[in-house]
């Protein structure tokens, strides 16, 4: 067995046997151990995810309805000033990983894109009517949003290159499908709600299977004798706060 895996032996294998060898090492390894994004915590933040844009969208509903078309701030400085600050620090955060190329890069350019889009549209919309809505146009249509654009290309393209070569460790062949295709690694089939409440409800049957009294035991003549007499007396420990309903332990 110790041959098989030798790098001479392996070394001469050709390429399709090293994929079909791939592909079953794999397929033994995606049932062993329990996977990642399958358990109640994954679907609880999927369902809050939905909560929040349901609340969100009515928010913004009201907000339409109700802030005046003209309002005063008293911090107008620093709410620019910190703003840059961000996206000062999300061109640090990007420069810094990749340099260092590191997997984070992906997330800066992805913060990075969204502050820069941020940045053009409150730049635009802030000056409309004003002296400095055409320089604030321009900026947003020759800096900011090509710059976006060109992060979330590049954040894009990383995210494929990466797939590519775990689908090559996984002795797939073929080109990328499309990142809307891919599913995330280890999440299980269903809705998130459907599988929250199943969760919940197995984790109710177990409880209530832990606090099930144990089967009577049958009359004490019918035992050995040894097994009728009584247990030798035994310190009192202090037990553990019962959670069974009626005070089962």
């Amino acid at each position: 067995m110790d041959k098989i895996f030798e790098p001479e032996t392996l070394a001469n294998l050709t390429a399709p046997e090293r994929r079909d060898l791939l592909r079953r090492l794999v397929a033994l390894e995606r049932d062993a151990p329990p996977a990642p994004g399958s358990g109640w915590k994954w679907d609880a933040i999927l369902v809050f995810i939905v909560v929040s844009c349901v609340l969100l969208a009515a928010w913004i509903g009201l907000l339409a309805a109700t802030l005046p078309r003209v309002y005063h701030t008293g911090s107008w400085r620093w709410a620019w000033v910190g703003f840059d600050l961000a996206l000062l620090a999300a061109f640090a955060a990007t420069g810094w990983t990749a340099w260092r190329r590191r997997q984070l890069l992906i997330i800066c350019l992805v913060v990075l894109a969204t502050l820069l889009v941020c940045d053009a549209w409150f730049d635009v919309v802030l000056d409309v009517r004003t002296a400095g809505f055409l320089t604030s146009l321009l900026s947003a249509l020759l800096v900011e949003l090509p710059l976006a654009i060109l992060a979330i290309l590049m954040a894009r393209r990383l995210l494929r290159l990466a797939i590519g070569q775990v689908m090559r460790y996984e002795g797939l062949t073929g080109q990328v499908p499309p990142l809307w295709q891919i599913p995330l690694a280890g999440t299980a089939v269903g809705t998130p709600l459907a599988r929250l409440i199943k969760a919940r409800a197995e984790h109710k049957a177990v409880a209530a299977a832990a606090c099930v009294p144990p089967t009577a035991q049958p009359p004490a003549g019918e035992l050995p004798d040894h097994a009728s007499r009584p247990p030798p007396k035994r310190t009192a420990r202090p037990s553990a706060p019962s959670r069974c309903p009626g005070g089962r332990s």
